[in-house]
């Protein structure tokens, strides 16, 4: 394509690139060599529509491999296997003629009954931040540009359209776009699509602090901001807001509607110069590179990915692997129907699809085990009762059972949030049955997003959380089974024993169009280890066949809030495996609450039997820093930090105690503050304490800091001792001693 300055266009053409031509493709000017780019679903697989378009995964699409979907990814705890998905994506896209591929999502896991959380990596904003990195860079320098969503506070399925996410700006900035915040300044994405609902009240599409503020001027974003489909009500104030491509199209009512606000004053044209200049460019670096996709290739792909993002929850008596069994019985519709992916936009037509049971059969009869079936349980209405009794029948004849469960794909889409954390009764009540008829009994699941295990937990002998494993999730399992593959995954959310128990109980999704995030920066791991609530299974656990011990940390402080960990680890098994390095920062430094700890860095490494590897990770001043309310800007305070390493977030291994000198900021004060405050601030508390004392006094002893009396009037508000004093204290000179020399600012 030629290149074009918007300049030389008119109104009404500029305006109509700022609207999609077409539902999954942008407006082409051919008169002026502008030719259209075409969109298309993602993350996990291309979900190109050529016929029957929708935005809801209901009608066909193309043949795509189906990789792992975030919720998996998120678990693997690997870059490398978000950026083998990103590349290999790449191609495919490109030899399906897609330019922009709609994903990848970071939005957090603030409930596990959100409905879309498969297609989300975790409950924290770092592991999130770091996996949608690697994925986008690879992706993108595969040739094709990416769109990081949903930008933002887009948690829920439950009135998505709708609904107001109500939340302070600390969480806003610590939690819910602090992922956005790394991809965008350290990935650069083609495209950053918003999101469906209001931010405090104002739509995203329309959220100007959002759009602009925020993703431009601060984190100095320069591509394009497109819509999620649909997501536009006017289209004059979203692109004053910021909002550059509107999806889908046509769009000749947008296009009019820009072309008359802008003749009416109410829009500058040189707004609409500046989205159509970036439209041009997204347009522009779509290099059209034809791709030869070797699906054959893609399909081992997944399977050795799928691998990687299972976690071994519970192994007991060494069930797994396992090693010879002289009978197995798998029972369980997901067995021969396996669960792989979610429902909805990123629903994707798979080449393929790998069948656990087949592939439980081939390794079984390479060890000479026997292997039976028993379906157990039905999802389309079937007598479920007739289906329990004889697979408890045949569980009284097998060595091990292995019991496929999980949630159907109709209760975990996009659409629709979940309404309980229980699997469905059905599938409850067979793995008891099967569990205390067997010798021992291992549950395979296949979910969406995690489900409480309390109901038969203590009654079974491993569990494998599979999550959502994609295409080649059948034969990776059966590998991990028989101990083919060794598992490294590692939870990206936790498991809690209770939906009651779970920080957003109250309020997840909301009333009345409004949902609030009422517990702040706790969301997942924070909440349940500040408060010491106890979990089912914490954040980043996951076992693995063989063992590894973390012999020492070494912890170097850098600057005034950097440092770097060094970690030595060494795999003390008989198998070769992949052990996850966890470090958190704890801390209590600072005029805000903060977490029990925080995960701050991460690195997933391989390691032989017997190898040791010393793993050295850094530590910027984000991984010690709050989002300051008043000063509005990140704060790392100067005091002391805690480095741990972590086997997960709830039990550590090391720990180290540094002291950093932080930034140095002393308190911002106003007469609202509290005497207290004032009377620690470095410069303004001496003068303070010198007339405040001998009033408090009164020609008495002076009161120590520690009495009762001194604790009354150092929670009083600056303004009230004021009143009180009767003039011996000025306002004025208070509030000037703020900016004498050494105040800081």
């Amino acid at each position: 394509m030629q290149k074009v300055a918007p300049q030389s266009l008119s109104l009404e053409q500029k305006a109509s690139l700022l609207t999609g031509g077409g539902f999954w493709s942008t407006e082409a000017l051919p008169e002026e060599g502008i030719e259209a780019i075409v969109l298309a679903d993602g993350p996990h697989g291309v979900r190109r529509q050529k016929h029957g378009t929708d935005h809801l995964g209901l009608h066909h699409s193309e043949p795509a491999t189906c990789f792992p979907p975030a919720v998996a990814v998120g678990s693997s705890w690997s870059e490398d296997v978000a950026a083998k998905i990103g590349a290999a994506l790449a191609e495919e896209a490109r030899a399906l003629g897609v330019d922009v591929l709609l994903g990848p999502g970071v939005n957090i896991k603030r409930s596990p009954l959100g409905g879309r959380n498969f297609e989300y990596y975790s409950e924290d904003p770092l592991l999130s931040g770091v996996l949608a990195t690697a994925y986008v860079r690879a992706l993108q320098a595969g040739g094709v540009g990416a769109s990081l969503k949903h930008f933002a506070a887009n948690d829920q399925e439950t009135e998505r359209m709708v609904i107001s996410a109500d939340v302070d700006e600390r969480t806003l900035r610590e939690i819910h776009l602090a992922a956005f915040e790394r991809v965008v300044t350290e990935a650069e994405p083609a495209t950053v699509m918003c999101s469906y609902n209001s931010v405090n009240g104002v739509q995203a599409s329309e959220n100007h602090w959002l759009l602009t503020q925020v993703l431009r001027d601060e984190w100095g974003y320069s591509g394009a901001v497109i819509s999620d489909w649909g997501a536009v009500r006017s289209r004059p104030a979203a692109l004053n807001a910021g909002l550059d491509l509107s999806m889908p199209g046509p769009g000749h009512h947008a296009t009019q509607a820009l072309v008359e606000a802008v003749q009416a004053g109410h829009v500058e044209e040189s707004a609409v110069d500046r989205a159509a200049q970036r439209v041009l460019a997204l347009v522009g670096a779509a290099g059209r590179r034809p791709a030869a996709v070797d699906l054959d290739a893609h399909h081992e792909l997944a399977r050795e990915l799928a691998a990687e993002c299972a976690v071994l929850l519970k192994n007991e008596r060494g069930t797994l692997p396992l090693d010879r069994p002289s009978s197995l019985l798998v029972v369980g519709e997901f067995a021969t129907t396996p669960r792989y992916q979610g429902g909805g936009s990123s629903h994707v037509n798979a080449t393929c699809v790998d069948v656990p049971l087949e592939f439980i059969e081939t390794h079984a009869a390479a060890c000479g085990a026997e292997v039976t079936y028993a379906r157990g349980f039905d999802t389309h209405g079937e007598d479920g009762g007739a289906l329990l009794e004889a697979a408890v029948r045949a569980a009284t004849e097998a060595e091990v059972v292995v019991v496929f469960a999980g949630n159907p794909e109709v209760e975990e889409t996009e659409g629709l949030d979940r309404e309980r954390l229980e699997l469905p009764p059905a599938q409850v009540e067979l793995i008891k049955g099967v569990a205390a008829a067997a010798p021992r009994t291992v549950v395979v699941l296949a979910n969406g997003g995690v489900v409480s295990l309390g109901e038969w937990h203590d009654d079974v002998d491993a569990i494998l959380e599979g999550f959502l494993l994609g295409q080649g999730g059948g034969a990776a399992i059966a590998a991990l089974l028989f101990g083919a593959a060794n598992p490294s995954g590692r939870l990206a959310e936790t498991i809690p024993h209770r939906l009651q128990d779970t920080p957003t109980y109250l309020s997840f999704p909301g009333e009345q169009g409004h949902v609030r995030y009422g517990e702040g920066v706790m969301v997942g791991y924070r909440h349940y280890e500040t408060v010491g609530s106890p979990v089912r299974y914490p954040f980043g656990h996951g076992l693995s066949y063989t063992d590894f011990e973390v012999s020492q940390l070494r912890v170097q402080v850098d600057g005034p809030a950097e440092a770097t960990a060094v970690a030595t680890v060494t795999n003390t098994g008989a198998r070769a495996g992949k052990y996850v390095v966890q470090l958190y920062v704890s801390t209590g430094v600072g005029p805000v609450r903060r977490p029990e700890r925080t995960l701050a860095a991460f690195a997933k490494v391989h390691l032989e039997p017997a190898e040791t590897r010393t793993v050295r990770l850094s530590l910027d001043r984000r991984a010690f820093a709050y989002w300051d309310l008043p000063l509005a800007r990140w704060v790392v305070p100067g005091g002391a930090y805690t480095v741990q390493v972590g086997e997960n977030a709830s039990t550590v291994l090391r720990e180290q105690l540094v002291h950093l000198d932080g930034d140095g900021i002393p308190p911002t004060l106003s007469l609202q503050s509290d005497v207290g405050e004032w009377l620690a601030h470095p410069v303004a508390g001496p003068p303070l304490r010198g007339r405040l004392m001998p009033l408090i006094a009164q020609g008495g002893p002076e009161p120590g800091d520690d009495s009762d009396e001194m604790r009354m009037v150092a929670s009083l508000p600056m303004n009230q001792i004021l009143n009180l004093s009767g003039g011996a204290i000025d306002g004025d000179w208070l509030v000037s001693l703020l900016d004498s020399p050494g105040a800081g600012t």
